[in-house]
């Protein structure tokens, strides 16, 4: 028996976005969406491989207070001035209590940093479970393009 105790996890946790190390990957790579959630994000760990093969990948881990929830991962071309959010997946342990909200909120204030950020795009696969609807509520519109099957939506920053 172990004396350590599980982290609580509630929806008033601080959330940060954290570097991924030789320590945490392994957690992060366990984190997981529910199975109807699987044909919308790739596995962490899948991801974070693209992230080591790509010269524009910018990736974090989503923290609730000391416990990894979630994974995101950005597309950020500096050169070009152009940012995409690749990732955001958020463990489904951990779904429904804000996190992907606040990790995104976050993310938009690093992106404004940025050079040249005027605007930030992702994309989504539509349907029934779409994440669409969670974009919309961060002011995400569709643009009217596809990318593949997926819908491009975009978030002015000026």
């Amino acid at each position: 028996m172990s004396d350590k105790k599980e982290a609580v996890v509630t929806p008033d946790s601080d959330v940060t976005l954290r570097e991924i190390t030789g320590d945490t990957v392994r957690a992060i790579c366990n984190l997981k969406v529910s199975e109807p959630q699987n044909s919308f994000v790739a596995p962490n760990a899948v991801s974070i491989a693209q992230a080591y093969f790509s010269r524009t990948a910018w990736f974090r881990a989503i923290y609730a207070d000391d416990t990894p929830v979630g994974f995101l991962m950005l597309d950020k071309n500096t050169e070009k001035q152009e940012y995409f959010l690749w990732r955001l997946m958020i463990d489904e342990r951990y779904q429904r209590m804000g996190f992907g909200y606040k990790a995104m909120e976050l993310l938009i204030e690093y992106v404004k940093s940025l050079p040249g950020a005027t605007e930030f795009l992702t994309s989504c696969v539509p349907g029934d479970g779409s994440p669409e609807g969670f974009y919309n509520k961060l002011g995400f519109t569709r643009t009217g393009e596809m990318d593949g099957a997926e819908v491009v939506m975009r978030l002015p920053l000026k």
